[in-house]
């Protein structure tokens, strides 16, 4: 399964097992392995990089297996080879969102103007709140 130009997943690195899909369907369902389990240790290929490993661990949530395997399961066809295709999809989808890097935020200082703006507007609140008040007894 290719990625990009510049990485490639190698198709001994997927597994495929057939499961019959749960949910309502009738005799076809309960007699027919339609659904695919597709299973890619994540940590077994060398190839992909450390930084995008650890992100696609995360992106994967509870997919992933303590012996770093992704587990996708893919049911919504009747066909076998287009829950094939799905799951291979959804493995790339997941991968190629790993690829990319996030953007480090940059922290910026408050400017002495925008801090000058927030206690201005505090105050005038505070003097809104203030003329609510009841006249004081002197």
């Amino acid at each position: 399964m290719r990625l990009t130009d510049r990485y490639e997943i190698d198709g001994a690195d997927l597994s495929e097992s057939f499961i019959r899909a749960s949910g309502p369907g009738g005799q076809n369902v309960n007699k027919v392995e339609t659904a695919v389990q597709l299973r890619f240790n994540l940590y077994g290929v060398s190839d992909l990089p450390v930084p995008m490993r650890a992100r696609a661990a995360r992106l994967a949530g509870k997919r992933l297996t303590k012996d770093g395997v992704i587990i996708i399961k893919a049911m919504t066809h009747r066909r076998r080879e287009l829950n094939r295709e799905d799951a291979r999809a959804r493995l790339k989808t997941l991968l190629l969102k790993a690829l990319i890097a996030p953007k480090i935020r940059i922290r910026k200082k408050t400017s002495l103007n925008q801090k000058r703006k927030r206690v201005d507007a505090k105050k005038k609140r505070g003097l809104v709140k203030q003329m609510r008040k009841a006249p004081g007894v002197e």
